[in-house]
């Protein structure tokens, strides 16, 4: 195993495919600024490599990826490096885009939490496979930040307001959940992921005759592994006509006060904290997060 920057993530070659691991487990794994344009650079040389055919991604440890290294961030503007911090975030939007747009398989394994930047980084690829182990959210606004890395586009389309919903509150989700609402593709056992990892290197790695895969070939192998997760009787997804009616809302204001008018009404515990994680949130960073879900109403932005 070939590893750089200090092991902070691990590549491997397996025959055709490219495996990467994201190895700060103890910082749950958060993206540095020499993190991103280490994968920026190698997505980019596997993208050209006729040798490769699909990358997969995954985390060391019980987290995927829970964002980026805010800290590291902010002692760059501390210290009056806004050269590191612009690098940090353009690579970061152009590694997103590259993922988005990649013109070959790249298969996430998102088996723990995922936020953020980690969300960035896997929820605009076509595969992203959750486990039971998975949560998933965006608490930008909760520090001063707006949920950006592609959010605006995988958030508002979303079934109803339910974008609005985690983007507002910064609430989590389960891997159950995110199957539902469509923020991951497949349910797969977390018993079950290295086997299923292995068969994708196995079959991809086959017919070296050939210099591509087709998605459907990867889709067949991991539905031999794929479990229909069900929804909790609790579940925040089984409130999304309560959701829709109150965070389809024009402005913040106006979502806050129909969530304490059904709050009078139900008291129901999660709609008192979505008030409060509301309350508690930027109220700049709400009205840009609000702002950025206009990309519902535009056809193929």
């Amino acid at each position: 195993m070939a590893s750089r920057l200090n092991n902070e993530i691990l590549f491997e070659a397996m025959s055709r495919v490219q495996k990467v691991t994201l190895n700060r487990p103890t910082q749950l794994n958060c993206l540095t600024f020499e993190m991103i344009g280490e994968l920026l650079r190698t997505f980019e040389e596997y993208e050209e490599d006729s040798q490769v055919r699909a990358v997969i991604v995954k985390g060391k440890g019980k987290v995927f990826c829970a964002g980026g290294d805010v800290v590291r961030v902010i002692q760059f503007m501390l210290q009056g490096d806004l050269y590191c911090v612009k690098e940090f975030y353009k690579n970061q939007l152009t590694l997103d885009y590259l993922v988005a747009t990649y013109k070959k398989p790249v298969v996430f394994l998102i088996n723990g939490a995922v936020m953020g930047g980690g969300a960035g980084l896997s929820m605009n690829a076509k595969f992203r496979i959750v486990t039971e182990n998975t949560v998933f959210a965006m608490p930008e606004a909760s520090f001063g930040h707006y949920p950006d890395v592609g959010a605006s586009y995988f958030l508002s389309r979303l079934p109803g307001h339910f974008g609005e919903y985690l983007g507002l509150t910064g609430a989590k989700i389960n891997g159950s959940e995110m199957i539902a609402s469509g923020l991951a593709t497949h349910f797969v056992y977390s018993k079950d992921i290295e086997s299923m990892e292995n068969a994708l290197c196995q079959a991809l790695s086959l017919n070296t005759s050939s210099k591509s895969i087709h998605e459907s070939d990867i889709s067949r192998i991991i539905k031999e592994f794929v479990r229909n997760p069900v929804l909790k009787e609790g579940s925040i997804f089984k409130r999304l006509d309560i959701i829709n009616g109150c965070f389809g809302k024009d402005t913040v204001e106006e979502i806050l006060f129909a969530l304490e008018k059904e709050n009078t009404a139900m008291n129901d515990k999660w709609i008192a904290n979505a008030i409060k994680s509301m309350k508690l949130a930027s109220p700049t960073s709400l009205k840009i997060t609000l702002r950025s879900d206009a990309s519902k109403h535009l056809d193929n932005v």
